[in-house]
């Protein structure tokens, strides 16, 4: 009896033994698993989805700071309608062609078939002038946006990473800058210069990047003390390099997200130089010109000469505002859909 049990037991050591074998030798021919099986895995952390973000992998952290953008309603609606705005102004001039450097004796002419939003006192066909006056706005205001973002993030991820007497220094500068009033730089140089879209880039973007370069700098100094900073230090990182990979990478939501604001501010400051006379000269057509220009004849019943480009300037500020929000909360790690 005890040998009837012991060949049993033996036997069935040797089936699962087999079976083990069969098992490994079907894993290691199995083919490899379908692409499409890569959509039924599991999200990726926060931190995995950080690390593959500093490791210059960026791919899958910027698809779902994408989808985060575009699940918001509102910033939708302003990305449509900045597109809309910039085909308007880029290739509406190149569809309906108006005279806007030569004047005619067709003045103050209402809303008409051949003048869709009139005429003003000059005889500029209005609708003609809004695209005109929007392609100029807007090659100012983006760029200011860009000049003034990329001087304010290397000016404040300098001070915050290097610390100490250059913090210092840089620090002093910037409060400085801050203590100068704007009025006065623009009533200077207007009376001094004559105004052109280059000069007002440079001074618009001279005075824009000291809230950028403030931003930017307090992330650096909350940076500069995390544990992969000092590590990369203490391996004999480059400052330059650690700068790029390490502190570059983890501002870029604040940088983005101030861009858009500069926008903003651009087309409204731009709006109240040419509105106050320090814009550029006509017949060069602004927003804030023709503001200014119509405003004058608006107890005359011209209503055509100041409520399409105050609508134009509030609808972009919107616009823009929406998608700076929406661009806010998409870098937000917190808000973002796993």
């Amino acid at each position: 009896m005890p040998r009837s049990i012991h060949r049993c037991a033996t036997r069935d050591r040797q089936r699962s033994g087999a079976l083990r074998r069969v098992r490994a030798s079907d894993e290691v021919n199995a083919p490899p698993p379908p692409a499409s099986a890569a959509l039924f895995q599991p999200a990726r952390s926060a931190g995995e989805t950080g690390d593959r973000f500093a490791e210059g992998r960026p791919g899958s952290a910027w698809r779902l700071i994408g989808a985060t953008f575009f699940e918001n309603k509102l910033a939708r609606v302003g990305f449509v309608f900045m597109i809309l705005e910039i085909g308007f102004c880029f290739i509406g001039p190149l569809v309906y062609r108006t005279n806007q450097f030569q004047s005619s004796v067709f003045i103050n002419l209402a809303p008409s078939s051949q003048h869709p939003l009139g005429t003003d006192n000059n005889g500029f066909d209005i609708l003609g002038r809004l695209m005109t006056g929007g392609r100029v706005s807007l090659e100012i205001s983006f760029g200011v946006a860009v000049c003034s973002t990329v001087l304010g993030m290397l000016w404040g991820a300098i001070s915050g990473f290097a610390g100490g007497r250059i913090d210092g220094v840089m620090s002093r500068l910037l409060d400085v800058f801050i203590s100068i009033p704007p009025l006065f730089v623009f009533i200077y140089l207007a009376t001094v210069y004559r105004p052109t879209l280059l000069l007002l880039i440079l001074v618009l973007s001279g005075l824009s990047w000291l809230v950028p370069a403030r931003l930017v700098r307090g992330e650096t100094l909350a940076l500069r003390t995390r544990e992969y900073v000092q590590a990369a230090q203490l391996m004999g990182g480059q400052s330059t390099g650690i700068m790029r990979r390490h502190i570059f990478h983890n501002v870029i939501g604040t940088i983005v997200v101030s861009a858009t604001f500069q926008i903003t501010n651009a087309i409204l400051v731009l709006a109240t130089l040419d509105f106050f006379g320090f814009g550029l000269p006509p017949p060069t057509p602004t927003w804030g010109g023709m503001l200014s220009n119509g405003i004058n004849y608006l107890y005359d019943g011209y209503w055509w000469q100041i409520y399409p480009e105050a609508a134009l300037i509030v609808c972009t500020v919107v616009a823009i505002s929406f998608i700076g929000d929406a661009l806010r909360d998409a870098f937000d790690v917190r808000l973002q859909r796993r």
